[in-house]
Parts: C-alpha cells; structure tokens; sequence
C-alpha cells in the first residue's frame, strides 16, 4: 500500500475516530441527563383518573390572573388536522393556573380558523384565534405567526406544538411541573416521535431520533445545538429580551434553534431538555420521498446562518462521518484505498450510532428500530450531502409558497 493509500485510510478511520468520541460524549450526556422532577407517566395517569376528570381548567374570566403557559400552534391548511390536536388539548392534567390556546392562523384558505372558532365553544379553557394582517407587504410564515402570537399572549411561559402533532395528556402538566421546581429553566426542549408504517417513516423516525438525542445530549452538555419546534417552552420575557427573532428574520425557518442559540448565549446554564415519556410529541412522518426531501431541503436552509460555533462543528463532523463510506467505497474501487480500512471505518460509524441511539430509542419506545441503523447509514451520505447542498439555496417551498432566505 503506498503514501496516498495510507493517507486516504487513516483519514477515514481518523474521522470516524473523532465521531465514536463525539458519540461516546453525547451518550454520557443522555444518561446523566435530567428527567425533570416530578411524577412518571403512569403516576400522572392514575392521578388523573383517580381524580375522575381530565381536564378542569374553567376558561379566564376578562380581567383575571392570566394562565401560566399560553399554548402557541402556528396554523396554515390546518382544519384536517386541528380537531386531533384540540382534542388532544382537551384532554390535559389541569396544572395550576391553566392554560390557554392561541392558533395562529397564517392566511389559510381552508376551515381552518372556523374548525377552532366552533371547537371553542366546547372545550375547557380559553382559545382564540390570531389571523396574521392579510394585506400587501404583511409578514408571512411561522416566525410572523409566532411573533403575532407572542404580542397578545398573557401567559409567562410560552408552549408550543405544530398543528399536525398529537400531545399525550401528561404534556402540559410535564412542563408545568419542571417550571415550578427549575427557577433558572428559561427555554425547555421537549421530545419528537415520528410516526407511520413502512420502510420510509422508519427511516425518518430512526433519523429523527438521532436529532432528539444529540439535541438532548448537547444541552446536557452545556453546548445546546438543536431542538424542535414542535415540542419546546420559553419564557415571554426572555424572548423579548434577547429581541426574539431580530438578526435572522430573513431565514424563514429556524424560528426554534436560533433562539436556542440566543437564549444560551444570553443566560448560560438556562437550557433545559424535558427528558420525559409524558412529554414526546408525535407527529407523522411524511409520506413520499418528495415531501421529505423538500421538508429536510427546509431544515438545512437555516445550517449556513448558524452564529453559534458548537452546531456549526457538529454539522459539519456528522457530515463528514457520514460520507466516509461511500466515499471509501469510491477510493477502494479506484484502488486508492485499501478496503479493509473502508469496512473498518464503516464499522467505528455503525458502533457510534448503535451505541448513542440505544438507549434515545429505548426511551422513545422504539428499540427495533436499532437493526434499521445499517440501512440509514448506507443512504445517509448521499442524502444529507444533497439536502445540505440544497438547503444552501435558501429555497423551497412549502405549506404551498415558494420561500427564498436572503
């Protein structure tokens, strides 16, 4: 093996090296991870039942204290999917204080501001509804409808969720209990749980997984780099603080890590991750190739604002770990690396994410998801290589807009 054969294989063990460490950390990090104090599921079921309703938050009369968490979904095309989450809703612990919900409506052309107008009539606490200004010039997308939201909201604290998520009944309560005992929690990540049956959602909910477990750990870290929009709180007065969406208004997606990013640059130590089975979120997976594609060209989009250094390395070690297959597997049938060194960088790969994600799916409930890892691997490379390059476009469209970042 000559000069340039060595240096091709020790770069593709030396990457894959640094990425088993990183790994090693990261699930160091989700184990000693904090689950939040309070009760378990189970215990918080039996309360519930126990206590024979599941919901008693009277709405708020005009003029009284106002609730302690303002419920937040930003709406587009929704009516389908909206009377699964209002129901979801209506289901929740009653928590001190209660709660409210704020749809914010932005512009849609379905039922879907009429499906909660009539569902607020029946259900157990205040809702009402935000239609962005529908005129020439207006702010559009979910940090406008975020924003819109934020100005009328009375709450502290600030919960949200996506139109097209389910919340388990202990959702609320999750939060409320680890915002009564953390006084310094300023902005807490909850968990995601893609859905679906097939091949396909498998992949995704694998991939997502990931994501939720590297997000969880690094905030265990003290090095925040990802959360979901679909699953996290904050406090009202710290997103004012920190001028919430100001600096990155033009970037229509990232309306979550880049005030992840804010806030623990503002209050370090302040983050926090909802390590509890009574807070996963769920939502589905999307259903064709096509969606997803142009829903992850979507999340890239927002990789080149990052001003935090910790999410920029991260992004671009798993990257690189991810093209070391198929590009070894390049160099080996061009003879420029030798392929035992490919299978065993392969190799250190596979035992990373195994050893990360064991005990992320464990905890999702997900555990025979761990025998898709070869098979998310082998298409990873390629597909994170086109969807990061994509992304770099600033362009794609979605909820049926064609959205361009400056």
């Amino acid at each position: 093996m000559d000069g340039a054969a060595w240096a091709a294989a020790l770069a593709l063990l030396g990457v894959n090296g640094v990425y088993l460490r990183q790994m090693l950390r990261f699930r160091q990090a989700w184990q000693h991870q904090l689950s939040g104090p309070g009760k378990s599921a189970q215990e918080l079921q039996a309360a519930g039942k126990a206590a024979g309703a599941l919901a008693t938050t009277a709405p708020v009369a005009e003029g009284a204290a106002p609730p302690t968490f303002s419920i937040l979904v930003a709406a587009r095309n929704e009516a389908e999917n909206l009377p699964l989450l209002l129901q979801d809703l209506s289901r929740q612990y009653p928590v001190a204080g209660g709660f409210e919900l704020l749809v914010l409506d932005d512009h849609s052309t379905d039922a879907t501001a009429r499906v909660v107008a009539e569902a607020a009539a029946r259900l157990p606490f205040p809702v009402r509804v935000v239609q962005l200004a529908n005129q020439p010039g207006a702010p559009t997308g979910k940090k406008a409808a975020v924003q819109a939201g934020i100005q009328v909201a009375r709450a502290p604290w600030l919960l949200f969720t996506d139109a097209d998520c389910r919340v388990p009944a202990g959702w609320v309560r999750a939060y409320a209990e680890l915002v009564a005992q953390d006084a310094e929690a300023r902005f807490i990540s909850g968990p995601v749980l893609l859905t679906g049956r097939g091949w396909l959602a498998t992949l995704q909910g694998l991939e997502l997984a990931g994501l939720v477990g590297v997000g969880a750990a690094s905030i265990g870290a003290g090095q925040p780099t990802m959360c979901n929009g679909a699953n996290l709180a904050y406090r009202r007065t710290d997103f004012l603080a920190v001028d919430g969406f100001r600096g990155n208004e033009a970037v229509p997606s990232g309306d979550d890590e880049f005030l992840l990013h804010k806030l623990h640059a503002a209050f370090p130590g302040s983050i926090r991750f909802l390590r509890r089975e009574s807070a996963v979120v769920q939502t589905a997976a999307q259903p064709t190739v096509r969606l997803l594609l142009r829903q992850r060209v979507r999340w890239a989009s927002k990789w080149r604002h990052y001003q935090a250094a910790a999410p920029r390395r991260l992004a671009v070690l798993v990257l690189l770990s991810n093209l070391t297959f198929p590009v070894g597997a390049g160099l080996w049938l061009l003879g420029a690396a030798p392929g035992a060194a490919v299978l065993s960088a392969w190799a250190l790969k596979l035992l990373a994410d195994v050893v990360f994600l064991r005990p992320v799916l464990r905890f999702l409930g997900r555990p025979g998801w761990l025998w898709w890892v070869p098979v998310l691997q082998l298409a990873y490379g390629p597909y994170a290589l086109a969807t990061g390059l994509l992304g770099l476009r600033g362009s794609y469209e979605w909820k049926g807009r064609q959205t361009t970042a400056t």
